[in-house]
């Protein structure tokens, strides 16, 4: 039978679902080997790597059982089992809490909390099972068996398995099982979790999980119909269980984790999903993925960050899938479709001014050919101004329209990257109001809310002068970085080096006069010195010197 301790709401719950008859006296076989989880947020469901520790202790045995688990019959549903998690009527629980204890504290599991206060702490996510595949995969179609009797499509997967399992046709066995297992979203909510774990323990335990996993993972995106409200917690968690039990580097991880995306999207949760995915990379890695399944994936969050409302990571995921396409790909039907719709996304953002990431991407490069208009259009986002928009727009009257994207939005965006290129170009870092009403198009009165908004959006920085009704730029941000970008920061270099030059040969006079002054003083006092008759030697010794002695003085 299948003892679940999964995650629950504090580190200590976690064994607080362990099920077992009460008054056993000890575990003599544990199936498989115990998976413990390293703690972390549960949100709700963990998508870390799970652990193989070695052989339980032997103190984690002696919790004074009087009954061996392995005599639990198979007639037993998980439901049986539920007085062994009950605090208020199993005498034997302080013995199990402290024998869980022992066996956290041997291998040294402690529990940091998280950044995120609102995060709940996950507990070790253990399967406890005890008995042959053959035993187990009875009770579990029994089970089965008797819980589609109360549905409109009864299943007598009971019966189908027996023979094969006598026949040790174990891998037919399971298939059948695996094919009535959708019967376990209609169990009560109590039974879920022991039912689908037990569920996953076969899976795993057989020769082929590949080969039975989609559709245990399928059957959890349905709804669970015995928990309207806790529905989508339990099947989280249970998707979870499988993704953690799978080794680090076993490829099915992919697909698992593809299911848990679709899950997280079916359900508007992507806020649950977003922490996961910086380790996409390296879980690619662990995983041997390819290209083609590394964007498939990279699509999928894509799409699901996008109904999210999360336009910024979307883009992000995109581009990400974009960069899979080799140089020949660039131009195949897939690769022109998602470079299109990034370079919507990329135009019509009201935060994204810089495109060369964009333009970088071969299979971007090549819409020049296979949508030349906005292959125009995003030459212009990158490098040229609101005129050069207004005549693109002229040329191509109701184009703008007819593909659905929306002009007030593009002419505020180009007036503001017009702005930055304005600031840029200008030598003095003094730009005129008037000129800035120019470039925009817009009247004198406007200059100021502009500006505004252009250093709101960290394109430029400085500071208005009303009094001399000119913008002072103090920084600002170059819209492409090419071959005249380098001349123009050249002659700035010359600028300031001269400047510098300047100011060199300033403090150098000025040194050389405060010398010449010393001196100067110097020379004047050693002549009154001279005078008083002190010596100038030592201008701080003032003692008068001994006349030398002569005849008269005798």
């Amino acid at each position: 039978m299948a003892l679940n301790a999964g995650q629950q709401d504090s580190a200590a719950s976690g064994f607080d679902k362990a099920k077992a008859a009460e008054g056993q006296e000890s575990i003599k076989k544990v199936l498989p080997p115990v998976r413990t989880l390293p703690p972390g947020p549960l949100p709700p469901y963990e998508s870390l790597d799970a652990i193989s520790p070695p052989a339980i202790p032997e103190d984690f045995h002696d919790i004074g059982r009087s009954k061996p688990l392995s005599d639990l019959h198979s007639d037993r549903t998980p439901s049986d089992l539920s007085d062994y998690s009950d605090h208020n009527t199993t005498k034997y629980t302080d013995s199990v809490v402290k024998g869980a204890a022992l066996f956290l504290e041997f291998y040294g599991l402690s529990y940091t909390p998280h950044a995120d206060n609102t995060a709940r702490m996950a507990s070790p996510q253990l399967i406890f099972v005890d008995g042959t595949f053959a035993e187990l995969a009875q009770e579990m179609a029994d089970y089965i068996q008797v819980n589609s009797a109360k549905t409109e499509h009864a299943v007598q997967v009971g019966d189908e398995v027996r023979p094969l399992l006598e026949k040790e046709k174990n891998e037919d066995a399971l298939e059948a099982i695996v094919k009535a297992s959708g019967v376990l979203n209609t169990v009560p909510e109590k039974e879920f979790t022991g039912a689908i774990n037990l569920l996953i323990h076969l899976v795993l335990q057989s020769n082929e999980p590949k080969r039975h996993l989609p559709a245990v993972c399928s059957n959890l995106l349905k709804p669970i119909t015995s928990s309207p409200s806790h529905g989508f917690t339990l099947a989280a968690s249970a998707l979870s269980t499988i993704f953690n039990l799978l080794d680090k580097t076993n490829p099915v991880r992919y697909n698992v984790f593809l299911q848990i995306i679709r899950f997280i999207r079916q359900h508007g949760q992507y806020e649950l999903l977003k922490p996961r995915l910086k380790n996409l990379e390296a879980w690619f890695a662990d995983w041997e993925t390819n290209a083609e399944d590394q964007r498939k994936l990279y699509i999928d969050v894509a799409d699901t960050a996008a109904e999210a409302g999360d336009d910024e990571e979307s883009y992000h995921y995109i581009l990400k899938a974009l960069s899979t396409f080799e140089r020949e790909e660039a131009e195949g039907e897939e690769a022109q479709k998602y470079s299109l719709k990034a370079l919507k996304m990329a135009i019509s953002s009201p935060t994204r001014f810089d495109f060369q990431d964009l333009r970088a991407l071969p299979s971007v490069q090549a819409l020049s050919d296979s949508q030349p208009v906005y292959s125009q259009l995003l030459d212009i986002f990158t490098e040229q101004d609101l005129e050069d928009y207004n005549d693109f727009r002229e040329e191509h009257e109701g184009w703008i329209e007819k593909e659905k994207l929306d002009h007030e939005k593009l002419q505020r965006k180009m007036r503001l990257l017009t702005f930055a290129s304005l600031a840029a170009s200008t030598p003095n870092r003094e730009i005129p109001y008037a000129n800035i009403a120019k470039a925009l198009q817009i009247s004198s009165e406007d200059v100021e809310m502009w500006t505004i908004d252009v250093v709101r959006a960290k394109l430029v920085e400085g500071r208005l002068s009303q009094k001399q009704k000119v913008f002072l730029v103090h920084r600002t941000t170059y819209r492409v970085f090419g071959e005249k970008q380098w001349r123009e920061l050249g002659t700035r270099i010359d600028q300031f080096k001269l400047v510098v030059d300047r100011l060199t040969s300033t403090v150098r006079r000025a040194q050389a006069e405060v010398e010449q002054a010393r001196k100067a003083e110097e020379e004047q006092l050693a002549k009154k010195l001279a005078g008083a008759g002190i010596s100038s030697g030592n201008p701080g010794d003032r003692r008068r010197q001994p006349r030398q002695r002569t005849d008269d003085d005798d």
